[in-house]
C-alpha cells in the first residue's frame, strides 16, 4: 500500500466525497497538484475529468458501450470477446500488458474479454472518462501507476485469479498461472520485476513449480505469491521467513529451495 500520510489520506477522502471519483483517480489528481485539494478538484472538473453532469457522462458511456456490445437482442447488456478486442484496440491497450487487466478490474469484468453494461459505465465513469480519447489517456496513466502503487497492483493481481480461471474450475491451470506471473512480475509488460541483480526469483519459482509437476494453483497460493514477492524485495536473505509461519506449503518449500540453490553457489541466469 502506498505510504500516504494521515493528511494525504484525509485529502483523498475529501476529494472522493466532493467528486464521487475512485480513490485511485483522487490520488492521481492530488499528486499532480502537490496535494492541494481545491486545485485538484478544479482540474478534475475543468480539464480532463468527467462532466459535472452525471447524466451526460452516463449517456456518453452508454453510447460507447452500445457501439461494441453483442447482438442487442441476444445480449443487450454485454460486450463479448469480439467487441472487447475492438474496444481495447481502439483505446490502444495491448492484450499482453498489465494495464489491460487493470481495465478488466476497473470494470469488474465477469471473465477475460467481456464487459457488462453496469461494470463498464461505472468503471469508466469513476475514472472520469466518457470518451475514447480520455480512455486512451487513462491507459497511459495506468501503465505508470499500477507498477508504482502497491495497493492498486495488488487489486489488479488478485482480480486476475477469477478472471483467468477456466469456466467451472476453482483453481488456475499451471500454464495460465505461469503466463500471468510472467506478466505481473516483469517490467516489460508493465509489471513489477521480481528478478533482482542477486536472485532470479521468478525464474527459480517457475522452475520449482515445474519440478513439482505443474500442479493447479489455488486462490490462497496465488495471492500469497505476491505478498512473498514484496517480502523478498525487503530482504532477499529471507530473514523474515520461518517454517512455522502461515505461508502455503508450496512457498515454504520454495524458501528451502532458494536456500539450497544458494548454498550450491548458483549464479543468476535471466533469459
Amino acid at each position: 500500500m502506498p505510504a500516504y500520510t494521515a493528511a494525504q489520506k484525509d485529502a483523498i477522502d475529501h476529494f472522493v466525497d466532493m467528486t464521487g471519483a475512485h480513490r485511485t483517480t483522487a490520488s492521481k489528481y492530488l499528486k499532480l497538484t502537490s496535494w492541494n485539494i481545491e486545485r485538484a478538484v478544479d482540474n478534475f472538473f475543468g480539464n480532463d475529468g468527467p462532466s459535472p453532469n452525471p447524466n451526460l457522462s452516463s449517456k456518453s458511456l452508454t453510447t460507447i458501450f452500445n457501439k461494441y456490445r453483442d447482438d442487442p437482442q441476444d445480449n443487450p447488456d454485454g460486450i463479448g470477446i469480439e467487441g472487447a478486442m475492438k474496444f481495447l484496440g481502439n483505446i490502444q491497450v495491448q492484450l499482453d500488458e498489465v494495464a489491460c487487466l487493470g481495465v478488466f478490474e476497473m470494470c469488474q469484468s465477469p471473465s477475460m474479454g467481456e464487459f457488462t453494461r453496469e461494470g463498464f459505465i461505472h468503471g469508466w465513469g469513476d475514472a472520469g472518462c466518457d470518451n475514447e480519447n480520455r480512455m486512451k489517456e487513462y491507459i497511459t496513466y495506468l501503465r505508470g501507476h499500477i507498477p508504482s502503487d502497491a495497493d492498486q497492483f495488488r487489486r489488479v493481481y488478485r482480480f486476475a485469479f477469477p478472471l483467468s480461471r477456466m469456466q467451472g474450475q476453482r483453481n488456475l491451470q499451471y500454464e495460465i498461472a505461469a503466463d500471468q506471473w510472467k506478466l505481473f512480475f516483469t517490467p516489460d509488460h508493465g509489471g513489477v520485476s521480481w528478478n533482482t541483480a542477486r536472485t532470479p526469483w521468478l525464474n527459480w519459482w517457475l522452475e520449482f513449480l515445474e519440478a513439482r509437476g505443474k500442479k493447479p494453483v489455488n486462490k490462497d497460493l496465488w495471492e500469497q505469491v505476491e505478498v512473498f514477492m514484496r517480502k523478498t524485495h525487503e530482504d532477499e536473505e529471507l530473514g523474515w521467513w520461518s517454517p512455522d509461519g502461515a505461508w502455503p506449503g508450496a512457498l515454504d518449500e520454495f524458501a528451502e529451495y532458494v536456500k539450497e540453490r544458494r548454498s550450491k553457489g548458483s549464479e543468476m541466469e535471466i533469459e
